[in-house]
């Protein structure tokens, strides 16, 4: 994760967002933010990792601080240096990209707590939805840049991807978030 002299306190955090200071129309800026994802294979001796290469999306921070935006990621965009293994991951067996092509977070609300932010919202993958939290932290690059930076744990099963030939593949896989976003 990315640190800045930026990063915010709850309590700051909490006076930009009641203040108006944030308020207005943020876009995601997709070359500076990533989305990385992390999983064990061969009975958990193998990590492997990858990238989704699309990702955008944008939010809406009210004059009284309500927050809420989407973030959309290509599925077909993942990347883990082993084309074999992507053309596996974007087959039917896990994103099924060909009818499922994007995964989407869809974001309702983010309030401060100890560690900078709680972001609550909904995941869906394959059409299936399921509520999703976590912890990020925060930070404002001069007054028209905010990073979230975050990891999050995800049960691949709750989204229908429960292919595992022999056991093979961890079913809980890490994502690591790193969202940059703009003022419009």
């Amino acid at each position: 994760m990315q640190t800045t002299s930026g990063q915010m306190t709850a309590q700051r955090l909490r006076a930009l967002l009641e203040g108006g200071t944030l308020a207005g129309q943020w876009v995601l800026d997709p070359r500076k933010s990533s989305i990385r994802l992390k999983s064990k294979s061969m009975w958990g001796l193998v990590p492997v990792n990858g990238v989704f290469r699309e990702v955008r999306g944008d939010g809406t921070v009210s004059q009284d601080g309500k927050v809420s935006g989407m973030v959309t990621v290509g599925a077909a965009s993942i990347e883990t240096k082993n084309a074999k293994r992507d053309k596996h991951l974007r087959s039917a067996d896990f994103f099924d990209t060909a009818n499922n092509p994007d995964i989407t977070f869809t974001a309702d609300g983010i309030g401060p707590s100890d560690q900078g932010v709680t972001v609550t919202g909904a995941l869906t993958v394959r059409d299936r939805t399921r509520p999703l939290s976590f912890d990020a932290a925060a930070s404002l690059q001069g007054d028209d840049e905010i990073w979230l930076d975050a990891q999050t744990h995800i049960n691949r099963a709750d989204f229908g991807l429960d292919w595992n030939s022999m056991g093979m593949a961890a079913m809980n896989n890490t994502l690591t978030i790193h969202a940059v976003f703009t003022r419009r």
